[in-house]
């Protein structure tokens, strides 16, 4: 029996219906899936290539995220370290070379790593004045350096405004404190700006005990000159520091404050880390002596009132004046009035 044209019509337009719903359906149930995903995505590009399209699986999305936005800590010893390093000063540095060479590194010199969270935030602090030479070299070795070590660091110089006598230890204070104020940093680096690390495995970071860095430099035939020396680089938590009540403000000119500060460490009843002295190898400038930086005269006598001044002359006795702040691309410069000495 042949089946009427209206009743094939009939039968095609309910198929045709059963299939456009299903086909709705599933439209709908990937869409549904496809917001979802949607906010689990990163904002960043994975570091495996573009971020993923709204219709990639969830599994690609969940891993670019990772990726993107580590929650996992860096190890105690980056896997990034070369060990040994050639140290030359030779070569012209043309800090634009230095920039382009280190594009992670942020206005004001600051880096984060972006494969694990670090485990310190460090500020480096150098005292400065009329060195623009020596900082060139600092930049140009230890900016690769320090983002080897994975840290989360940022670098400042801390430049002595005015033609008074220098007095580090002060400008050590100040960078302490103006550091505190832009960034929550637990660690701070003391830097003389003329010594370079040997070693990528000397890592700028603070230890349980306040910890000396420079251990053997060549200007002292690769030894320390003596068993209290505390001088070049140094690293002390931001805990350390405070209960020493930072460094002395009135060691004026060369010499003495890094015994001053020693003592503090003694008296406070911590005692000084070190690295392996084959690790610890450091380089220096060589340079003549800075104008209005001539030996203290009085640095002997100050050294010995240590345990009386230390309680008084510190942190909570600072004054100073912010001149300038300058965001370079390699490193923050703060220039800055510390007044002069006590006549």
């Amino acid at each position: 029996m042949r089946e009427l044209p209206g009743a094939s019509l009939q039968k095609a337009c309910r198929l045709l219906v059963v299939f456009c719903i299903i086909h709705l359906l599933a439209v709908f149930f990937y869409y549904l899936s496809g917001s979802t995903l949607t906010f689990q995505w990163s904002s960043e590009p994975s570091p495996r290539g573009p971020a993923p399209t709204r219709r990639e699986p969830l599994a690609v999305a969940v891993l670019s995220t990772n990726l993107s936005k580590p929650d996992v800590d860096c190890p105690d010893l980056s896997p990034l370290l070369v060990g040994p390093l050639r140290i030359e000063f030779s070569q012209t540095v043309n800090l634009k070379d230095v920039a382009a060479e280190n594009p992670e590194v942020r206005e004001g010199g600051r880096y984060t790593p972006k494969d694990c969270k670090a485990l310190q935030k460090v500020a480096i602090i150098i005292p400065f004045r009329n060195r623009d030479e020596h900082l060139k070299y600092w930049l140009y070795f230890l900016h690769p350096i320090l983002q080897r070590q994975q840290l989360d660091y940022g670098v400042y110089v801390i430049n002595q405004d005015g033609e008074e006598t220098f007095n580090r230890a002060k400008l050590l204070n100040v960078g302490f404190t103006e550091a505190l104020k832009e960034y929550d940093y637990d660690c701070f680096v003391f830097s003389d700006v003329d010594l370079i690390p040997m070693d990528d495995r000397n890592t700028y970071k603070c230890y349980q005990q306040p910890r000396h860095l420079s251990v053997s430099m060549d200007k002292f035939g690769f030894r320390l000159p003596y068993t209290q020396y505390f001088g070049g680089v140094s690293a002390l938590s931001k805990e350390q520091f405070q209960n020493i009540n930072g460094f002395p403000n009135n060691y004026w000119g060369w010499g003495g404050e890094d015994d001053d500060i020693y003592n503090r460490l003694v008296f406070k009843g911590m005692r000084i880390s070190r690295p392996d002295a084959a690790i610890g190898k450091c380089r220096m400038i060589r340079h003549s002596r800075d104008n209005k930086n001539e030996p203290n005269p009085q640095r002997f006598n100050k050294i010995a009132q240590t345990k009386e001044t230390m309680k008084s002359d510190g942190l909570n006795s600072l004054t100073y004046k912010v001149v300038k702040t300058e965001k370079l691309p390699l490193y923050t410069k703060l220039t800055v009035d510390i007044g002069s000495p006590k006549s």
